[in-house]
């Protein structure tokens, strides 16, 4: 694999996870940001497990 193709590859996952955060932000019925602000773990938590979910759907979406 070359640079360029890594880079965008790198673009294209943080840009899907970024959407992924904030389709999960509109779909739960409490503000997400203000819970972290507020240090809820259990936000913490669901939001890692979010983007562990889609980083793993990603991967195996862009790998053959």
């Amino acid at each position: 694999m070359d640079i360029l193709s890594i880079v965008v590859y790198f673009a294209l996952g943080m840009l899907l996870c970024l959407v992924g955060y904030k389709m999960f932000d509109v779909i739960t019925p409490f503000d997400l940001q203000k819970e972290l602000d507020d240090h809820n773990l259990g936000a913490g938590f669901a939001i890692a497990g979010m983007f562990i979910g889609i980083a793993i759907i990603i991967g195996g979406v862009i790998l053959p």
